[in-house]
């Protein structure tokens, strides 16, 4: 299996990835607590666009190394640099779902966009989650403390309600089979304990609100506004309030795991956006 090996003075973290096509690389970031396949229906699509697919396994999921530690989103954007650059990636398109905007928004942070030609950002947790005074829309506090007990006492159990909630299966059971529901679990269930439960802790309590004058490219930001999950008040509607240069496009009805309930709307939107010159996007 194709591994990338981010080589630190602490550890070496083995990183699963898959790369298809050709053309402008677009690197897709997968959400949390799921790997790569998340992408299934978008990875073709981009492909047959005729571009690079990358996608790649966050540390801790998937088929990618499962160390005890690194989880904060400093880290899990160093093991993004680290696939951009050993695979030597030129003007890439970053597309972080869910948690993956972390990454996106991060890796803008400490590693700049030089290298970067967009960005885009679809059901993301950015730039908040957690309630605040200055956030009152976000997740109350207690609501975060009781998802990580819960998957502290049954990690297994609380995923299988967790992903119902994810497609808001019982409004739209004509767009979610129950086999993709179990497919999910499958997915969730054999990354680490141990990373799931640090991942969460990081995209429940990082907040991205100063870091996102840094995402100085063009980016598509992509919502449901029935998001059950990341409220799209505390999230999309503040990110397109603040990240200059963006394309925001809200769906309808949509839940949280719209990349497969609503992955034609999706990919629409993600591959006209890719396809349109930077310089008219900046304009």
């Amino acid at each position: 299996m194709p591994f990338i090996t981010h080589e630190t003075k602490e550890q070496n973290v083995d990183l699963y990835f898959k790369d298809y096509g050709h053309g402008q690389p677009v690197v897709l970031i997968h959400g949390w607590p799921l790997s790569h396949r998340a992408w299934e229906q978008q990875i073709w699509a981009v492909v047959e666009a005729g571009y690079r697919c990358i996608a790649y396994d966050r540390r801790g999921f998937g088929h990618s190394d499962e160390p005890w530690d690194g989880f904060d989103y400093s880290t899990l954007a160093s093991d993004l640099h680290s696939i951009i650059t050993k695979l030597e990636l030129k003007d890439a398109i970053l597309v972080g779902f869910s948690m993956g905007g972390g990454e996106v928004v991060r890796y803008c942070t400490d590693y700049g966009t030089d290298n970067i030609s967009k960005v885009a950002l679809i059901s993301s947790i950015i730039p908040l989650v957690a309630q605040k005074p200055d956030n009152p829309d976000g997740v109350p506090q207690k609501e975060l403390d009781n998802i990580m007990k819960a998957l502290q006492n049954d990690r297994v159990d609380f995923l299988t309600d967790f992903h119902k909630n994810f497609y808001n299966y019982d409004q739209l059971k004509d767009r979610v089979s129950q086999a993709q529901l179990e497919y999910d679990w499958t997915i969730a269930a054999e990354a680490s304990p141990r990373a799931t439960i640090q991942a969460a802790k990081a995209w429940a309590e990082t907040d991205f609100r100063s870091e996102l004058k840094n995402v100085n490219v063009p980016c598509l930001i992509v919502h449901g506004d029935a998001d059950n999950i990341v409220p799209i008040e505390t999230s999309a509607d503040q990110a397109a309030k603040h990240i200059e240069n963006n394309t925001y496009k809200i769906i309808k009805n949509a839940p949280h795991g719209l990349n497969v309930t609503h992955k034609h709307e999706l990919n629409d939107a993600l591959l006209s956006f890719i396809k349109q010159d930077v310089k008219e996007l900046i304009a």
